[in-house]
């Protein structure tokens, strides 16, 4: 049996102007001055420069009275019956359709022809029929992005009969691969693991005078070079040390992800433009918000002289009364577009000055041991703001300080307590570990276990498995793999 009731429910729901003031938030320099000319260009009512004009809260306060006393104030307009969708601005559509997280994650790329297109082009200069065209061209849009097709042969076959309606036989597409794919530049493209990689880039190069001897300890004994078993290698071919440090310096100059020396440089770099810079100041750190995130704007002279006419007029049509409607809407989405664009101002430099403070010793000397742990929650409770707030400041802003521009979510790091029982930082902790390997004999590097026991003696007791944990965010291998002779 149906039956309707009322309920009462508390909700906490974000507006669209908070969401809205959530993503200027987390606008790195460039991605908000393109924001910032985006609205300019979608709503006239607002401007920029200097220009000594009426306020817009002026005039939103004054009334615009007909000859029959009737009243049109901002709060009656609905917002969903506008005049003209062409006229909304994107922030009062894109709510709807996208959540409040969303991010921009598109990357730039150079104009210019793609990697695989240009891998295409090289095989019309092979004499090859129809039907091997079409294998090669599947081959190479099998390649990934560092060189390799990691797909095996049956599978490839199987997939050139079902979607190019080619049935042909491993040995054919793996003659193709060879003889055509494997041609093409950058020498080393089309392999299938590390070792044809290196194998086929080795047989390109010149005569060298260990060239034969280095194909043949990665066509026989990949596994014992790959884990640096230099000994091993040594009595299995009976060469010296220095003959293996000449094969070893050979290989070292192969590039091992071909396709990435041609992907990479199709990308644009991107530049960094600081949100903030800290600067020292009669031994005291000062800091300022970059100009470019500071725009003057204000309402348009235009929009504000039309309210007036209308305000002045003493009769009132139905077509100036609609009209009046659209300037109040514009004006009304322009002055919250500048009261957001001063709550990201004013929010950016709280939240970077109360890390400022909570890191003045690292600031004011650049040492990295200096550095507190810091957590999102230690600052959200200095400045009274949500933690998610906090972040979206720290994962998208530069500061530009007297050691460097860095990324803001670099100051912030996880604890740990040292032999006096003081909390320090983790990241503390990773620049000593870094030292250390730094300056251990490659000949004999630290273990994980010989490394526990030198930062006990530095007074940091930590487990091997933390050792091994930081050691692998700092993309070092473990001792073996470290090893040279």
């Amino acid at each position: 049996m149906l039956k309707q009731s009322l309920h009462f429910k508390l909700l906490q729901k974000l507006s669209p102007q908070q969401i809205q003031l959530m993503k200027l938030i987390q606008l790195p320099t460039q991605a908000f001055e393109e924001r910032l000319k985006q609205e300019i260009e979608e709503n006239p009512a607002l401007d920029t420069g200097k220009e000594e004009i009426t306020t817009i809260e002026e005039s939103l306060s004054d009334e615009y009275d007909d000859a029959g006393s009737e009243k049109i104030e901002v709060e009656d307009i609905n917002i969903d019956e506008y005049l003209s969708d062409d006229e909304t601005p994107s922030y009062k559509t894109q709510v709807n359709n996208y959540a409040a997280d969303d991010e921009e994650r598109d990357i730039p790329y150079a104009a210019g022809i793609t990697f695989h297109q240009s891998l295409k082009n090289q095989l019309n200069t092979f004499r090859i029929s129809e039907e091997e065209k079409i294998i090669a061209e599947f081959l190479v849009g099998s390649i990934d992005d560092n060189g390799y097709i990691r797909r095996n042969v049956l599978d490839l076959v199987d997939d050139l009969a079902f979607t190019q309606n080619i049935f042909t036989t491993e040995k054919k597409v793996t003659e193709m691969l060879t003889t055509v794919v494997q041609k093409l530049d950058p020498i080393g493209i089309g392999s299938r693991d590390l070792k044809e990689c290196l194998i086929i880039q080795l047989k390109a190069k010149k005569e060298h005078k260990n060239k034969t001897l280095a194909i043949e300890i990665l066509q026989t004994s990949f596994d014992h070079f790959a884990k640096k078993h230099y000994k091993k290698l040594m009595e299995k071919f009976d060469i010296s040390e220095e003959e293996l440090k000449d094969v070893i310096a050979e290989i070292g100059k192969l590039n091992p992800k071909p396709g990435s020396s041609y992907a990479g440089n199709n990308k644009i770099a991107e530049q960094i433009v600081p949100d903030f810079s800290i600067q020292i100041l009669n031994g005291k750190l000062d800091i300022t918000l970059n100009s470019r995130n500071a725009p003057e704007l204000h309402v348009s002279r235009t929009y504000n002289n039309m309210l007036r006419g209308y305000q002045e007029s003493k009769e009132k049509t139905k077509s100036q009364k609609d009209a009046v409607q659209f300037i109040k809407q514009k004006l009304d989405a322009a002055k919250w577009f500048i009261d957001a664009i001063k709550q990201r101002q004013q929010t950016l430099l709280i939240t970077m000055n109360s890390i400022m403070q909570y890191q003045y010793d690292y600031f004011l000397t650049g040492d990295e041991r200096k550095l507190k742990p810091m957590i999102l929650k230690d600052i959200a409770e200095q400045i009274n703001m949500d933690i998610s707030t906090v972040s979206r400041v720290a994962n998208s802003k530069y500061v530009s300080t007297p050691y460097g521009t860095k990324l803001i979510k670099e100051f912030f790091s996880e604890s740990m307590k040292n032999d006096q029982g003081e909390d320090i930082s983790t990241r503390e902790i990773k620049k000593i570990l870094q030292t250390i390997i730094g300056e251990e004999s490659k000949k004999k590097p630290l273990t994980d276990d010989k490394l526990v026991a030198v930062l006990k003696e530095k007074g940091y007791p930590i487990a091997r498995r933390t050792i091994a944990k930081y050691r692998e965010q700092l993309n070092i291998p473990v001792a073996r793999l470290r090893k040279e002779i």
